[in-house]
């Protein structure tokens, strides 16, 4: 198969620069080659993906097909496409990524989704939030999109994740609401816990346990960062530490939702609830292979 690199007589038009790219980046393994190659030859020629398809005909200009190339060949490598196009929707959102944060993935959209149903069932109008290590701030911000109302503080501890989310804040509008702060876990600077306390706190915190890392896909193993994917212990001490210091956040009958990696959710229940102060409320699977991916545990009554 000629590659779109090589002077060959024909033109590289959209259209079948996209059918060479979905065959290429299947035979090296890509998931969803083709989705792969709409986004990439999307980003390329500066248009949406659906305009592609209304442009077949077209060719790129060299310096489009320049950089679609080089996309194309880190994308066979393993790259992930969204640090390549710096951006991954999410919620129905455009957020910016980097290999500074963790790429947005569908089954976190379970902690916006149950955010959103705690605060329909609840009456909550002007929730106050806690999204503990944000990444992206892709939580936080699409909880904020969709309640108006709603108020956030949103941590992490790396600066450069910090930077990222603090573009997405702006991108959608909602920096009047939402707080950025660097913090370690749940040792949150003075001031910036509302008064009365949290409504929810929303976290999907490193889980993976660091002796099974090796088998993670490559895309995710070798580009994203490693601090955000395990807690270098047993993939479980950080609902140790939510266990330990949330209470202390949150408000009356406030609650933590979690998310949780593959078949580890009775575990993480047993962490929670061995304080006495949580009691475990809810599971969730993601709707995609039906695995239990989130947790939601209920602030206890003080005895």
């Amino acid at each position: 198969m000629a590659a779109p690199c090589e002077a060959n007589g024909a033109e590289w038009t959209i259209g079948r620069l996209l059918n060479w790219t979905s065959e290429f980046l299947a035979s090296h393994g890509v998931d969803e080659a083709r989705l792969a190659g709409e986004v990439l030859l999307a980003h390329a020629a500066n248009c949406r993906r659906i305009d592609l398809y209304a442009r077949f005909d077209r060719p790129l200009d060299g310096e489009q097909l320049d950089r679609f190339r080089e996309w194309v060949r880190r994308a066979a490598a393993r790259e992930p496409i969204a640090y390549l196009v710096e951006e991954k929707e999410f919620f129905s959102l455009a957020f910016r990524v980097t290999p500074d944060v963790l790429v947005p993935r569908p089954e976190t959209e379970l902690l916006v989704e149950c955010a959103l149903d705690h605060c329909a069932k609840t009456g909550l109008t002007e929730p106050k939030l806690l999204d503990l290590g944000t990444g992206s701030g892709c939580i936080a911000v699409s909880v904020l999109t969709q309640l108006a109302g709603a108020t956030a503080v949103a941590t992490d501890v790396s600066p450069a994740a910090l930077d990222v989310a603090r573009f997405n804040v702006d991108r959608h509008g909602v920096a009047d609401r939402l707080l950025l702060v660097e913090a370690d876990r749940l040792a949150l600077p003075d001031g910036v816990v509302p008064e009365g306390g949290f409504d929810m706190l929303l976290s999907n915190p490193p889980y993976i346990n660091p002796d099974t890392m090796d088998g993670l896909d490559s895309t995710v193993r070798d580009f994203e960062p490693r601090i955000a994917l395990t807690d270098g212990e047993d993939g479980l001490s950080f609902y140790r530490s939510i266990a330990a210091d949330a209470p202390r956040l949150l408000a009356p009958g406030g609650v933590a939702m979690v998310e949780v990696a593959d078949c580890q959710a009775a575990a993480a229940v047993e962490v929670v609830e061995a304080t006495g102060r949580f009691a475990h409320k809810e599971t969730r699977a993601d709707r995609v292979v039906g695995q239990e991916r989130l947790l939601v545990f209920s602030l206890a009554p003080k005895a």
